[in-house]
């Protein structure tokens, strides 16, 4: 009797973390479990701090190792005042702590295949990082505007992803992944109850526009994605380095209920 070959049916996992500052440590906790329940990404995408986990992740860094990592970092360890135009912040510091966890790897050296998205403001357009230097590109990612100095490189101004793509999940669907399981840590914040001063006012009215704006890009990419996840974070504060661990538990929760379900869509 002439024997089948068995082809492989598992379809390809590919994960698109989302921007959010320290909201975007869930990212750790939703890896730990997946981590947990055998569910490894073939392709990651990542924007701002979910490009910095997912370039950690892909390195070769243990989930836990990030969760001590973050937990040891402090306010200070990122400020590098400069009077350099276009923000208040150097990204030197940034990027040795990056380095110092990462390494200086191409994106070629990699375990998993990785790609993190930035701004170029003169094109106005998305640029997409494949190749070069890891540091680099999640730098690129991660430059909040106006808070830390735009990169200059190859033409560009590039500052954080997240200004247009929040969650990459175009990029890791191009990449090659079948199954695109999106994480989205910064959609349900409320607006806070008390009148803000003006500064937090524009903040949270940008954090209205870019939500707005997140739905339609949710709308207009269904097909792209299998599952849109959102971890319950409430009102956490993205640029405050308290509650790491609240976040933490709400990734980990969010990545445990929805495991099952994932192992079904890239077995189904």
């Amino acid at each position: 009797m002439e024997r089948k070959n068995l082809k492989k049916t598992r379809k390809t996992l590919g994960f698109a973390l989302g921007s959010g500052g320290a909201r975007g440590v869930a990212h750790v906790g939703f890896l730990q479990a997946m981590n947990e329940a055998g569910l490894r990404p073939d392709f990651i995408s990542g924007c701002s701090m979910g490009s910095v986990v997912g370039a950690a992740y892909a390195s070769g860094m243990k989930a836990s190792e990030m969760r001590r990592a973050v937990n040891s970092l402090r306010f200070f360890d990122l400020i590098d005042v400069t009077n350099k135009p276009g923000g208040f912040l150097d990204t030197r510091k940034m990027r040795k702590i990056l380095a110092r966890y990462i390494g200086e790897l191409d994106f070629s050296e990699l375990e998993i295949p990785f790609s993190c998205v930035a701004l170029d403001m003169l094109s106005q357009k998305i640029v997409q990082f494949n190749e070069g230097s890891v540091v680099d590109a999640v730098v690129a990612s991660s430059s909040i505007p106006a808070i830390f100095k735009p990169m200059e490189k190859d033409g560009m101004r590039l500052v954080d992803g997240g200004v247009l793509t929040r969650v990459p999940v175009k990029e890791v669907k191009d990449m090659g992944a079948e199954v695109v399981i999106a994480v989205d840590v910064m959609n349900g914040k409320p607006i806070r109850e008390k009148c803000p001063s003006p500064m937090v006012m524009l903040a949270d009215i940008i954090e209205i526009i870019d939500n707005e704006r997140i739905a339609k890009y949710k709308k207009s990419n269904r097909k792209r994605y299998d599952l849109w996840l959102e971890p319950t974070l409430g009102d956490m504060n993205q640029y405050s380095f308290k509650n790491l661990d609240f976040a933490y538990e709400a990734g980990y929760e969010l990545g445990t209920k929805n495991a099952e379900k994932i192992r079904q869509l890239i077995e189904g």
